[in-house]
């Protein structure tokens, strides 16, 4: 019998019959930690937005060059990946550590199976870590045991918010959470993020297929995402300097090199952005 005074080992969390977030985030990258239901879900939201698995592929693009920049021209050797659901091919340690095997990287999720996919991280990676948290909930966060003793935070670091925000609504007041973290952050600091944009008048006709995404994907039961005006989104690293080229679409954030198709209606309806705290 479980002992009431010990933790739930994160294995005993698991529910396999429940989509998460992450899981089917997972499922969109082609990753191999979900379930059958995370990849039903997956298909029911192909049926909304067939290309939503080049978006996943995009915001990973996006985080792979923000993270090389930060490590290799920037300096900067902690890292701190809220919401960052299963920690897969080339995600943030991959990435900083192959700069600087020296980085350290906390990945933070409410996800159980993230946080046992995560505890193997332990064994073979000793920079970095998981945490089960919710990142909603910042004092919790950056108080939290296994954070305060990986990172240093009263010396500069990279927060990351990629890709999550998005799943945060107004009533939970996504630009108070990030007022939290950012005046706990250190100067020198940097905040990523990555959220979906309503273009609204800059671009009525990909707003009007934005307020579409919305309601069908609610309609449908697949899940939570909310589409913000651009000056929504720049709330969102108030108190921070937004470095060149600012808040664009994703493959527009510093690219590899020139396109080589023009992009799919979702892809369109996605911005990303850098910001340091002087």
């Amino acid at each position: 019998m479980q002992d009431a005074t010990q933790p739930i080992p994160p294995s005993a969390k698991l529910d396999p019959t429940k989509p998460t977030v992450a899981r089917i985030y997972d499922a969109s990258l082609g990753g191999k930690d979900n379930y059958e239901v995370d990849r039903q879900v997956f298909e029911q939201i192909k049926q909304v937005a067939p290309h939503q698995g080049d978006v996943s592929w995009m915001n990973r693009r996006f985080l792979v060059r923000a993270v090389r920049y930060l490590t290799e021209l920037a300096g900067m050797d902690q890292f701190l990946d809220l919401g960052s659901g299963l920690p897969t091919v080339q995600n943030t340690h991959e990435v900083a550590q192959f700069s600087n095997p020296e980085a350290r990287v906390v990945y933070v999720d409410n996800d159980p199976i993230c946080n046992a996919h995560g505890r193997a991280l332990l064994e073979e990676n000793e920079n970095t870590r998981f945490v089960e948290a919710d990142l909603t909930k910042p004092k919790d966060v950056l108080s939290h045991p296994e954070i305060t003793r990986h990172l240093e935070l009263d010396r500069p670091l990279v927060l990351m918010q990629i890709g999550t925000l998005h799943h945060v609504s107004d009533e939970e007041d996504p630009v108070g959470i990030m007022r939290d973290y950012v005046d706990a952050l250190p100067s020198g600091s940097y905040l990523a993020i990555t959220h979906f944009w309503d273009p609204d008048s800059e671009n009525p006709e990909w707003s009007k297929q934005a307020h579409d995404l919305e309601r069908k994907i609610r309609e449908a039961g697949v899940g939570t995402g909310f589409w913000r005006k651009r000056e929504q989104i720049e709330e969102l690293f108030a108190g921070l300097e937004l470095l060149s080229p600012g808040l664009v679409r994703l493959d527009d954030w510093w690219p590899a090199g020139p396109r080589t198709r023009e992009p799919w209606p979702e892809e369109n309806l996605m911005l990303g952005g850098v910001a340091v705290k002087r």
